[in-house]
């Protein structure tokens, strides 16, 4: 099931919570040149997951969904042109556990 909320584009898988960038985002924002994670373990809604910099923009990415952080791509901070990848395995930002179910479910369609 996927949902999209603050331009992400949010997946679940059981009880994990992939949190990466859309397709449209992509477009909107150019080549991703520079990611910066935030260190925090738990996020709540609109918290910093990442920023980055980009060929059109600076961004501040911000959590769509509160949750526990359980895994980062940290391969995009080596090849940050990796969020602009169309392949799911590579642009992926953030994994989350201990999601609210209904928050989640409040969020748009995808």
């Amino acid at each position: 099931m996927q949902k999209i909320g603050n331009f992400l584009l949010v997946t679940k898988n059981d009880d994990i919570y992939t949190i990466s960038m859309t397709a449209e985002l992509q477009d909107d924002i150019g080549t991703v040149g520079f990611v910066e994670f935030s260190d925090a373990d738990e996020l709540a809604v609109d918290d910093t997951i990442l920023n980055l910099e980009a060929s059109k923009t600076v961004l501040e990415m911000a959590s769509p969904i509160a949750g526990k952080v359980v895994e980062r791509n940290t391969a995009v901070e080596e090849n940050p042109q990796l969020l602009n990848s169309a392949k799911e395995d590579e642009h992926w930002i953030v994994k989350l556990t201990d999601v609210d179910e209904a928050s989640f479910n409040a969020l748009e369609d995808a």
